[in-house]
């Protein structure tokens, strides 16, 4: 079982704290996760004190004392040739993470895919699909949104998808998303995307934190994607790329911001986000970094009244959609809806009780070093 499974499972047997009752107390309302993911941060981020959260982190560190061993062995293995990677017949570009969720490897997928399509190239982006309902998850939902000329094979064995996006549909460069830790399918290019607000996922591994294997594991990158830039101060986005020299020294660091770009529904008609300027509004959101989303929302001068948290990849149920309306009728008459591209593309509603429900659509905007990526995606597909 993958780790963002093991984790779901965890929390949600955790018994962390219940959720408060009206989430309309006032204009200042701060954000507010579902209990386990806040129960969870709270926890692996050391904020949270006393006996039972001290008990609670000792159990989480023996848990992560096996995963560490599992994933150092299987990483050696590779390191020394004992496990095959499998090469596929057209170049492979990986976008991954070291951490579990909200990196924004999505935004990056998307930047890659439409990199070479103006190119003149065929990519096909290959995932793992977690969460994935129909054989298709939020990420491969918004994806053909946004890029409905790109295929998208899920599936647990990429090596096959591979085979079957070559041989079936043609493709001359293939998009591995989330393939950091999936070294079973060779890559001629691995670029790690790194949250510049919480890069280090808290600093241990999962389950203590939410490092997916070891920071040195960096060293294998080609190229670093850093993040959320605008959301991290300037001291800590230089104390992240300092870190990154160490742990991958030589390898290129590309910052970069996720840009609010326009607002959408269900029925893809699109408003402005100036009309946010201001306007009460009211936020949920089921991705890995929920904070992230908030934050950007704020940016924008929207009057946050209320935002809710859910896992990432929640899979919406009839209950949650009625809470959520009876939620949203709380808001004032001229007040909206907002989430994430994510959320909506499963949801597939126009409205929440009487408030129109849009969904924020970003994109990454390279702030430093775009041609240095540029740069590696040319040589991954000529050989340079």
């Amino acid at each position: 079982m993958a780790p963002r499974q093991v984790l779901s499972r965890m929390c949600n047997r955790a018994g962390g704290p219940s959720a408060a009752g009206s989430l309309f107390a006032g204009p200042a309302q701060k954000a507010s996760s579902v209990p386990w993911v806040e129960w969870f941060h709270e926890l692996a981020s050391g904020r949270a004190r006393g006996l039972r959260s001290g008990v609670q982190r000792g159990l989480l560190t023996a848990l992560s004392l096996p995963y560490s061993w599992a994933v150092r062995i299987r990483n050696r293995l590779y390191d020394l040739g004992w496990k095959a990677s499998h090469r596929a017949p057209v170049p492979v570009v990986s976008v991954g993470n070291l951490t579990l969720g909200g990196t924004g490897k999505t935004p990056c997928v998307e930047y890659v895919a439409a990199f070479y399509r103006r190119r003149g190239l065929r990519p096909a982006i290959l995932s793992r699909g977690y969460g994935a309902s129909d054989g298709r998850n939020d990420e491969f939902l918004v994806l053909e949104e946004n890029l409905p000329d790109v295929p998208h094979l899920q599936g647990t064995d990429r090596v096959q998808l591979a085979a079957v996006a070559c041989e079936e549909l043609e493709s001359d460069i293939l998009i591995l998303d989330d393939g950091f830790q999936h070294r079973r399918l060779a890559r001629d290019l691995d670029i790690v995307v790194i949250d510049a607000t919480n890069p280090w996922g808290f600093g241990r591994l999962f389950p203590r934190g939410l490092l997916r294997e070891p920071p040195a594991g960096l060293g294998r990158a080609h190229i670093i994607v850093l993040t959320r830039c605008n959301q991290a101060t300037r001291p800590s986005v230089e104390e992240v790329r300092r870190r990154i020299a160490c742990l991958a020294p030589g390898r290129p660091v590309v910052q970069s911001v996720h840009l609010p770009e326009i607002l959408v529904n269900s029925e893809r008609a699109t408003r402005p986000i100036t009309d946010l300027i201001d306007r009460p509004v009211a936020a949920f959101a089921g991705i890995g970094n929920p904070e992230g989303f908030r934050r950007t929302l704020a940016d924008l001068g929207a009057r946050l009244r209320a935002f809710r948290g859910f896992p990432d990849h929640h899979v919406y149920t009839r209950r949650d959609v009625e809470d959520l309306r009876a939620w949203a009728r709380q808001l004032p008459a001229d007040g909206l809806v907002l989430t994430t591209q994510k959320d909506l593309v499963k949801l597939q509603l126009n409205r929440l009780a009487e408030r129109e429900l849009w969904a924020l659509r970003i994109r990454l905007h390279l702030t430093w070093g775009q041609e240095l990526l540029d740069r590696k995606l040319e040589e991954a597909v000529s050989g340079g």
